[in-house]
């Protein structure tokens, strides 16, 4: 679940899409471009979760779209904002993540809305003492 690396992919090769346009006089057509976020969002499946690896990927589905050498001219420019997307694209991971995790527990019965409805607040800790969770029980009854 990398949405966050699918959505990076699609707007940095769209942008040395355009900036070759811009540049060069290079168009991409608008079957070309689908056909280009196709190809990436089956390719970021495959993202491993280091600093920089959507690169690698991006590098690898612009040689294969964009004119020869334009590629690696697109990454070496995305490069030096890479460290501030990749925090934005983590974050958008985790949430996508989280989201998952939430809608499949539901989907399975599994969810506990009011737990939910608890979580983080000094309710919470009252209402895991009712449910017989030892370990809680334990902890607050340390103070800990």
């Amino acid at each position: 679940n990398l949405t966050g690396s699918t959505l990076y992919l699609a707007m940095a090769s769209v942008f040395v899409a355009q900036a070759a346009e811009t540049t060069m006089g290079w168009h991409m057509s608008l079957g070309q471009q689908i056909t280009m976020m196709l190809t990436l969002m089956v390719s970021s499946k495959g993202v491993a979760g280091v600093p920089r690896a959507a690169l690698v990927i991006l590098l690898a589905v612009l040689n294969s779209f964009v004119p020869s050498g334009l590629g690696p001219i697109g990454v070496a420019i995305i490069f030096g904002v890479d460290e501030l997307m990749d925090m934005g694209r983590t974050s958008v991971n985790v949430i996508g993540n989280c989201l998952a995790t939430v809608v499949v527990a539901r989907w399975e019965g599994e969810f506990d809305e009011s737990r939910a409805l608890v979580f983080g607040t000094p309710a919470e800790a009252e209402l895991n003492l009712k449910s017989g969770d030892v370990a809680l029980a334990g902890a607050v009854a340390q103070g800990d």
